[in-house]
C-alpha cells in the first residue's frame, strides 16, 4: 500500500511538472500538483483547506462587495475621480500651525485620515477577494466563483464607468506639500495577485481572451506610466523597499505584457539593489533605521524573494545570485534566524508589536528554494496559525 501511494504521488508530481499553471508569482507546478491531489482526494488536509477556501469564496459572493475608485468622496486635483488617490499614511497636521499645514512626518504612526480616502483600502480588498475567488475556481471549476471574480476585475480595471486610470499621479500626497509622490507607488505592490488570478481564470467561460487582452493593455499602459512619468522615475531611484517593489511591479507587468527584454533589464537593476541594500552579513541598514524595523526588514526581503520568483519565468537565477562583494538574498534570510531562535534580541527600533506572518511565508518559500532543513520547522514554530492555514496548504 505504501509503495502504491509513493507511485501515485510520484505520478501526480510528474503530471504537474509537465502541465504547470502559467502563473508568475504563485508556483504553477505546486498549484497543478495540489489540484490533482484535491481532485483525487489523496490528502485530507488539502481537501479540507479547499472546502474552507470555498466557504470564504461563498462569503465573498454573499457579501457582494464591488470595488472602484469612483467610491471615494474626494475628487483628485485632476478633477477626474477615475484617478487613484491617497494620502501619505505617516503624515500628520502640524499643531503649531493654525491650519495644520504643511503636515509633518511621524514615521510608523499611521494617521487615521489616511482611511478617509477609500481607494487604498478598496484595492487591498479587491486583491484579497479576486485571489480567493480565482483559487476557488481553479481548484473546483465552479463558474460562480469565476463569474464574480471577473466582475470585480472588470469593474476596477476595464469598465469605462468605473475603471481606474492607469496612473498613480495622486498617490500618498502630503497636505500642504504636494498632491502625489513616487512613494505612493508602493500601494500597488500586490497587483501581481490580480494578474495571477486572471491567469487562473483562463478557461472560464466568464473570462474571455478579449478580457485578458484588455487587462494586459491596462497593465501595459500602467507600466509605461511607471517608466516614463516623473513620479515613476522618482520611485525608480529609491534605495530602500520602495525601489525593490518598483522592480517587482515593472518586472511583473513586463512579463504579463510579453516585454521580456524589459523584464530582464529590470532584473539586472535588482542585482544592483542587492549590492546597495544588503550588508555582507545579510542585514538591511535602510530598513533597520525605520521605527518599525522588523516590519520593513521582512517586507523588503519578501520583495526580493518575489523578484527571484518572477525571474524564474525568464530562466534567470536570483536565489543563489551573489554580488562581487558576496551579498545575496540567502544571507538576508539567514540574518533573521538567530532572532527567530531567540539567540539574539531585536534591539532595533520597533514601535509596534512584532508579527511573524510575513516571516513564516519567507521561511516556507526558502524551504523550497534552498537545501536547508531549518526553514520549514522554524516557520511552523514561529507562526503555526499561518503555517497551518488554508492558504499555505493550497499555494505552497
Amino acid at each position: 500500500m505504501y509503495k502504491f501511494l509513493l507511485l501515485f504521488l510520484g505520478s501526480i508530481s510528474v503530471l504537474a511538472q509537465e502541465y504547470p499553471t502559467a502563473t508568475f508569482v504563485l508556483d504553477g507546478t505546486i498549484l497543478a500538483q495540489n489540484r490533482c491531489i484535491i481532485a483525487d482526494k489523496s490528502d485530507a488536509k488539502k481537501v479540507a483547506a479547499f472546502q474552507n477556501l470555498k466557504q470564504k469564496a461563498d462569503k465573498v459572493l454573499s457579501d457582494g462587495k464591488i470595488y472602484t475608485v469612483m467610491h471615494k468622496k474626494q475628487v483628485p486635483p485632476s478633477g477626474n475621480k477615475h484617478d487613484y488617490m491617497s494620502m501619505g499614511p505617516y503624515w500628520w497636521p502640524d499643531r503649531s500651525k493654525p491650519n495644520g499645514l504643511p503636515y509633518i512626518r511621524k514615521d510608523g504612526e499611521r494617521n487615521p485620515e489616511y482611511y478617509e480616502i477609500s481607494d487604498s483600502e478598496e484595492m487591498d480588498e479587491l486583491e484579497n477577494d479576486v485571489e480567493t475567488l480565482a483559487l476557488a475556481y481553479y481548484y473546483g471549476k465552479d463558474e460562480k466563483y469565476a463569474n464574480f471574480a471577473v466582475k470585480l476585475i472588470k469593474t476596477w480595471f476595464l469598465d469605462s464607468a468605473t475603471r481606474q486610470n492607469p496612473n498613480l499621479n495622486f498617490g500618498q500626497g502630503i497636505p500642504g506639500i504636494n498632491s502625489g509622490r513616487g512613494i505612493g507607488i508602493i500601494e500597488t505592490r500586490e497587483l501581481y495577485r490580480i494578474i495571477d488570478a486572471a491567469i487562473l481564470l483562463q478557461g472560464s467561460e466568464n473570462w474571455t481572451k478579449k478580457d485578458h487582452d484588455a487587462l494586459k493593455a491596462w497593465f501595459g499602459d500602467f507600466l509605461t506610466w511607471l517608466i516614463e512619468s516623473p513620479i515613476g522615475k522618482d520611485e525608480a531611484d529609491e534605495h530602500n523597499n520602495h525601489g525593490t517593489y518598483y522592480d517587482v511591479q515593472v518586472i511583473n507587468y513586463a512579463l504579463f505584457t510579453n516585454q521580456i527584454a524589459l523584464a530582464k533589464n529590470q532584473i539586472d537593476i535588482t542585482k544592483t539593489r542587492i549590492k546597495s541594500q544588503f550588508q555582507a552579513d545579510g542585514s538591511q541598514p535602510f530598513e533597520l533605521e525605520r521605527t518599525t524595523s522588523w516590519n520593513y526588514v521582512n517586507m523588503n526581503l519578501a520583495g526580493f524573494m518575489l523578484i527571484a520568483r518572477l525571474a524564474e519565468n525568464v530562466s534567470v537565477q536570483l536565489w543563489n545570485y551573489e554580488t562581487i562583494d558576496h551579498k545575496n538574498i540567502r544571507k538576508g534570510i539567514d540574518w533573521l534566524i538567530p532572532y527567530l531562535k531567540k539567540n539574539k534580541t531585536w534591539n532595533h527600533k520597533q514601535i509596534k508589536k512584532i508579527s511573524y506572518t510575513e516571516t513564516a511565508k519567507i521561511l516556507k518559500i526558502a524551504s523550497q528554494k534552498y537545501i536547508d532543513t531549518v526553514f520549514d520547522p522554524l516557520a511552523k514554530e514561529i507562526s503555526f496559525v499561518d503555517y497551518d492555514s488554508d492558504y499555505f496548504q493550497l499555494v505552497f
